[in-house]
């Protein structure tokens, strides 16, 4: 028997109910929901096959990639359940068997309040030039987070915003600034091609989905120094990170130009992790570690100062020109704990150093 859009509509609708994140297809397993960062066995009679993974990629797939079905090794793609959500899914190949991992992503654009996001965000986005990364590991909530610093700026600002994303997750409506959003593969060829594009397309704020090599991040940098403020993302775990992460990408001998650079351009890393909450509803929070550049950092990045003194920095919530302050993940794991967002146990499990937090309690 044919796995049908009805099917598939139920397994969409079970995962909603179940404040799921992502729907696991796999030929000869049962459906896997993840929820609260765990997978979870949908309770069936049975398993799904592969002409049913075939029949579902029948209904999600774009036309011209069905075509190539057998020839398809891996595919990035959205498929829209109006009025219900979108999905962001990735087919693939596996010791002879196909897959579907399912990324449900809610019609409505989140706002920073509704993520239990810190308000240094709000500020963060006023700014005019820069280059803002938001960095952590697959499946933190990056491009979530993304999509509340456009939306802020699009309820605030009067400004052009053009998005490059593969593929478009969230779609944002038109507020008191103007969003293009582009596709790869749809309305431009590469990233770096619409990089380009976007510098002559009059943009205030450019949305880049990854800095994945050294162009990108030249092409990157050069945007935010030539006036335009810059959001992406970097898989990398906290501030120090990511700046070597960047720093790697290049020759030795672009390394003190590409120092320098950044130390000018850099304003602001994001960087975040899922922690487990009782409240939240799909189960998980996001806890940040935001640091804004000051000359401190400006120092630690050009190699003046030893790059783990940013560390110190952030603790001591050192603040840039606009009065921005940088917050470590325990200071916001904190205050997720004060919120009533997190348990004690939990807390404890998620911080830097288990003492200085239970210190931290009994001060406070």
């Amino acid at each position: 028997m044919a796995f049908s859009l009805n099917n598939l509509n139920s397994l969409i609708d079970v995962a909603l109910q179940n404040n799921a994140s992502d729907i696991h297809i796999r030929s000869g397993e049962p459906p896997c929901l993840r929820i609260r960062g765990e997978l979870v066995p949908v309770k069936s009679n049975k398993n799904i096959e592969v002409e049913d993974v075939r029949d579902i990629c029948n209904i999600i797939f774009p036309k011209h990639e069905l075509e190539n079905f057998d020839h398809i090794k891996d595919l990035d793609f959205v498929y829209e359940v109006p009025e219900v959500c979108r999905i962001r899914y990735n087919f693939f190949r596996y010791s002879n068997k196909i897959g579907l991992i399912l990324r449900l992503v809610p019609m409505s654009v989140p706002e920073i309040d509704d993520l239990n996001l810190s308000p240094i965000l709000k500020s963060i986005v006023t700014k005019k030039r820069g280059l803002i990364l938001v960095t952590g590991a697959t499946g933190s909530g990056k491009s979530t987070t993304l999509a509340a610093l456009i939306n802020q700026i699009n309820e605030t600002e009067t400004r052009h915003i053009v998005t490059i994303e593969d593929p478009i997750e969230f779609l944002h409506p038109q507020k008191k600034s103007r969003i293009t959003q582009r596709e790869i593969g749809t309305d431009t060829e590469d990233f770096t091609s619409a990089l380009r594009a976007a510098m002559r397309q009059d943009p205030d704020v450019i949305l880049i989905g990854e800095l994945r090599d050294a162009e990108s991040i030249s092409t990157a940098l050069k945007a935010s120094e030539t006036g335009h403020l810059v959001f992406a993302t970097v898989h990398t775990t906290d501030a120090i990170a990511t700046i070597g992460r960047i720093m790697s990408m290049f020759p030795p001998e672009e390394l003190n130009d590409v120092r320098k650079r950044l130390a000018d351009s850099l304003f602001a890393t994001i960087s975040q992790r899922m922690v487990k909450s009782t409240k939240a509803k799909r189960g998980v929070v996001i806890a940040q570690e935001i640091m804004v550049t000051n000359p401190g950092v400006k120092e630690c990045i050009r190699g003046e100062e030893p790059l783990d003194r940013i560390i110190q920095i952030i603790e001591k919530g050192g603040t840039n020109e606009l009065g921005v302050k940088c917050q470590s993940f325990d200071q916001n794991i904190m205050e997720l704990y004060k919120k009533g967002l997190v348990s004690k146990s939990e807390a404890e499990k998620s911080v830097r150093s288990k003492s200085d937090f239970i210190q931290k309690l009994m001060i406070e």
